[in-house]
């Protein structure tokens, strides 16, 4: 067929990618009406275009490379996406639910093989591991609506690990079989190269991503750096004899603490992988699917009918069993079973090498019903699958808001990062990234005080460059900045006044470079902001990146609790924490540290965390023994004049020099009394008052008599 100088099936690259984008680019719009989900879409759409369809297209080397790509991509952001913390919690119940996952369709799908469709052992055991293994082709549905945390959503994923481990295993074992590879000692080779890859991927992924984030903070070096270990780790399994798609998972797993959730490097690999490989994967099994077969009947309907049934009925099963183990709610179960229905990674490649295997008597293994069958399966247990976790997110998302609803939260978040010196700025903005909460919807506000000087016009220059990148940054995160530039020949006032005229809530400002000796640790600009303004101000000074730190050391003085904001900056530290994937350690006093634990508790934090009542809080020489180069260490401090303030806090900035001095910082102010109370006055401008004094000359004198006590 001809027309307008094009063959089909169309052969020519750019036609292809341009029939490809086309369709990556309308199905949303048109099933977005039908209220379809999108995957669908991409699978009909590979249906329509390929051979057994109007033959545009045919399934070359292209669909088969794009297509690996999204079949690594959906279980490497799986992985990737993972709640660690929350899924360690929830591990007992995610390998039973993955054992029940596996055997229940293993048992059914061997009966039914065997009784309803004639087949023979090996061919049964075959077909029931691929009814047994799933992939998560609706976790993008999950990411959409950011509900990858919830225990339903980790203990699939968790499962997802073990029952398609498992479903390999027997793949691997049934094709040694007829490879004649099923040796004396076969069993030791198989789980010996297993060991030996899955060891090398989580223990030397991690150090060689540490160092290269620390070493290299290009955008583009970042993205292909994780893309070589995903393709390395999948590489490694494959040399295992187990399915690549393994090793991609682990891949995402070991990279989980260094990829923030909320990071530019986070969305470049959602967006390549939702807006490319993923749907050239999804069309490129649609392209299989041979409808002609079908409809003609007989056999190839049949089988495609008996697999379908068994293999959505055995998921369902595990999934209600489960709920039953655990008393789980209906609407849990319902996640875990749309998540968990789809067939398509693990089947696929069952199938296909089933296809190939010839047996003695001359037959393959798996003939062209099952293989039609097969498809046939994917595409149906796809649809109920996308279906089903749809509407269970959509219940999850509505449960959810009318929660936050009726709970007792911020009123609104407005966070802004005064910027002066362009080496800090990435730092700083991932920071704010790591504890903004998206639900408020608020852009970041970068600002840049111009001094209002002779030098005005260089400096709004630079000003004006350091606060496009700063908006760079975090557009790769798809994340609005502010851009704000003011003159003022005041630093410290300009940002004041901007606070109350943006009605921000945090400030995230670079600890100074102390320029001499009789220069103070904080700097003027930033002693006069914590006098200006009573908002959460938090100083950061960062050696490193912050999705790199391991451990999070808290030090949480006496008297914290009664800061208005004690909550609150509780609150950012998890959610930076929650990012970084790192272990916070809380060391104060008992009473002060109880009143953490509520906090943290009604966070729903799933967070490392653990608590030091025993040790000494102001021991800054021990703790800064106990702080290494990939800890972040976290003060919490107080303004003069609050009931939080302590007189020892005077000594923090000539600690924090002496014992600190090449750790990453971050020292906390946090909120005092309310945004609209003016905390100075004519007696008083500088908002401090002179009780300290009293209680240093009231100590000064109970420690002169207790000496002379011990003198008689």
């Amino acid at each position: 067929m001809n027309i307008f100088a094009l063959n089909f099936p169309i052969t020519d690259p750019t036609w292809i990618f341009f029939i490809v984008l086309i369709i990556i680019l309308f199905s949303p719009m048109v099933l977005g009406k039908l209220r379809i989900p999108h995957i669908i879409g991409m699978i009909f759409a590979g249906i329509i275009i390929g051979e057994h369809g109007f033959n545009i297209l045919e399934r070359d080397s292209s669909f088969e490379l794009f297509g690996k790509v999204g079949l690594y991509y959906i279980m490497f952001l799986a992985g990737l996406e993972m709640d660690l913390d929350d899924f360690k919690k929830n591990s007992s119940k995610g390998i039973v639910f993955g054992l029940l996952t596996f055997i229940i369709p293993m048992v059914l799908g061997i009966w039914s093989s065997m009784e309803m469709l004639g087949f023979g052992v090996a061919t049964s055991v075959l077909l029931a591991s691929m009814y047994a293994s799933h992939t998560l082709v609706a976790y993008p549905i999950i990411s959409r609506y950011g509900l990858s945390k919830l225990r339903s959503v980790n203990i699939t994923v968790g499962g997802t690990a073990i029952t398609v481990a498992l479903a390999l295993i027997v793949l691997a074992v049934i094709s040694g079989m007829y490879k004649g590879e099923t040796g004396k000692f076969f069993w030791f080779v198989l789980i010996g190269k297993v060991v030996i890859a899955t060891l090398a991927i989580i223990y030397t992924f991690p150090i060689i991503a540490r160092w290269f984030f620390k070493k290299y903070s290009d955008s583009i070096m970042q993205f292909v750096f994780v893309l070589a270990m995903v393709f390395l780790g999948a590489g490694l399994m494959e040399l295992a004899g187990m399915e690549a798609v393994l090793g991609a998972f682990l891949a995402g797993l070991v990279l989980n603490r260094l990829v923030p959730h909320v990071s530019p490097l986070m969305n470049r690999l959602e967006f390549v992988g939702n807006a490319l490989f993923i749907p050239y994967f999804l069309i490129g099994v649609g392209m299989i699917i041979d409808v002609n077969a079908l409809l003609q009947g007989g056999t190839a309907l049949k089988v495609a009918v008996v697999m379908t049934v068994v293999a959505t009925f055995s998921k369902w099963l595990a999934a209600f069993a489960t709920q039953k183990i655990y008393k789980m709610k209906p609407n849990e179960r319902s996640m875990m079973f749309g998540l968990s229905n789809a067939q398509a990674a693990a089947t696929l490649a069952a199938v296909l090498i089933g296809h190939e295997i010839i047996m003695e008597n001359g037959e393959r293994l798996l003939n062209d019903d099952v293989l039609n069958g097969t498809v046939v399966m994917i595409l149906f247990t796809c649809v109920i699958s996308s279906v089903a976790t749809e509407r269970s997110a959509h219940k999850f998302a509505t449960e959810e808001e009318l929660q936050f609803d009726s709970g007792k939260e911020e009123n609104d978040q407005r966070i802004m990062l005064p910027i002066a010196n362009p080496e800090t700025i990435e730092n700083l903005v991932n920071l704010a990234l790591m504890a903004r909460d998206k639900k408020y919807g608020n852009p970041i506000y970068a600002l840049s005080v111009i001094n209002d000087s002779s030098e005005a016009a260089n400096g709004r220059q630079m000003a004006e460059r350091n606060l496009e990148r700063a908006a760079g940054i975090a557009a790769s995160a798809d994340v609005p900045v502010k851009m704000i530039s003011r003159f003022d020949v005041n630093i410290a006032s300009g940002i004041v006044h901007t606070i109350k005229e943006q009605n921000i809530t945090d400030i995230i400002i670079g600890l100074h470079y102390k320029a001499g000796i009789i220069d103070s640790f904080f700097g003027n600009l930033t002693e006069s902001l914590l006098k200006g303004t009573l908002r959460e101000v938090m100083i950061a000074r960062l050696r490193i990146p912050v999705n790199t730190v391991k451990r999070m050391h808290i030090i949480v003085p006496p008297k914290a609790e009664y800061a208005t904001g004690f909550r609150k900056w509780i609150k950012h530290i998890v959610a930076i924490a929650s990012q970084a994937a790192c272990k916070m350690i809380f060391t104060g006093n008992g009473k002060s540290l109880k009143y953490v634990k509520i906090a943290i508790a009604e966070s729903g934090a799933s967070a490392q965390i653990s608590y030091d009542s025993e040790g000494e809080w102001d021991d800054f020489e021990k703790l800064g023994k106990d702080v290494h180069e990939n800890d972040l260490f976290v003060l919490v401090s107080a303004r003069r004049g609050t009931i939080s303030y302590d007189p020892s806090f005077e000594k923090f900035p000539m600690q924090l020099s002496k014992y600190f001095n090449n750790c990453n910082m971050i020292v906390i102010y946090p909120e005092q009394l309310t945004a609209d109370e003016d905390f100075t006055s004519f007696s008083d401008p500088l908002g401090h008052t002179e009780s300290q004094d009293y209680y240093k000359a009231r100590k000064w004198l109970g420690s002169l008599i207790k000496s002379k006590e011990e003198d008689k």
